[in-house]
């Protein structure tokens, strides 16, 4: 009867906007990686990976927020996060030349793998806002807010997703800017974390930027490189 109650209860719905609005406003960064991970599938793999990337991404990042508080205060994972996110930036970039006709089942799956790793990594900051805004509602709706309000945000992310990769198709440049994004956000975040935080920002004036750049770089170049290699290799053996 409580839970019912709450459905009246004006807290409840601006709690729910709340948690929709920030999830479009912070999932621009996801979108990308869902299109740069499915890129390379047949256009009916591509939706199939865009649903279940995005839907099984949202489910994580709801229990990702439920604990979010502690997992951020832990010192190193963001550390490692932002590892993680320069491996699958330099990936996505040296797999840009991929034949998109190869291992399609393989494909599928490797492209959700993607999607997966990617939210949780990049969720860790975003999923603070989400569960700051299911705080506005009634305590006993907090948890069905997130799940409703993350579920919610599926078809946009989707939409999202499915329009950069329209955008990829016409000018593949988007592929290179795309890394690029995810080299400045493993950047960005290997500077937040609380084991380097202080020291890093007391040694360095402007360290958050000069990480990002390096980031961007480290990327870029590196992805780069290993798609001219990739190149090279096809080349040899035609």
């Amino acid at each position: 009867m409580e839970l019912m109650a709450a459905f009246s209860d004006a807290s409840f719905w601006l709690a729910l906007g709340s948690i929709i609005v920030a999830n479009i406003l912070l999932s621009g960064d996801n979108a990308v990686v869902i299109a740069l991970a499915s890129r390379n599938l047949q256009p009916t793999q591509q939706k199939t990976a865009i649903f279940w990337g995005s839907a099984a991404a949202i489910i994580l990042r709801v229990v990702l927020t439920i604990t979010a508080v502690q997992l951020l205060g832990l010192p190193y994972l963001k550390m490692i996060g932002a590892v993680l996110l320069l491996y699958i930036g330099v990936q996505l970039l040296a797999d840009s030349d991929e034949d998109p006709e190869m291992k399609g089942e393989a494909n599928i799956w490797g492209a959700i793998r993607t999607i997966l790793i990617a939210d949780l990594v990049m969720s860790l900051d975003n999923v603070i806002a989400v569960a700051a805004a299911a705080q506005k509602g009634p305590e006993e709706t907090r948890l069905l807010l997130l799940i409703i309000g993350l579920g919610l945000s599926i078809p946009l992310i989707i939409f999202g997703s499915t329009m950069l990769l329209k955008v990829m198709e016409r000018f593949p440049v988007v592929i290179t800017l795309g890394a690029g994004l995810l080299g400045l956000l493993a950047g960005g975040m290997f500077v937040e974390d609380p084991a380097i935080k202080d020291t890093i920002q007391v040694a360095m004036e402007d360290a958050h930027t000069t990480f990002e750049m390096i980031g961007v770089v480290f990327v870029v170049l590196l992805g780069t490189w290993l798609k001219r290699k990739n190149r090279r290799k096809k080349a040899h053996k035609k």
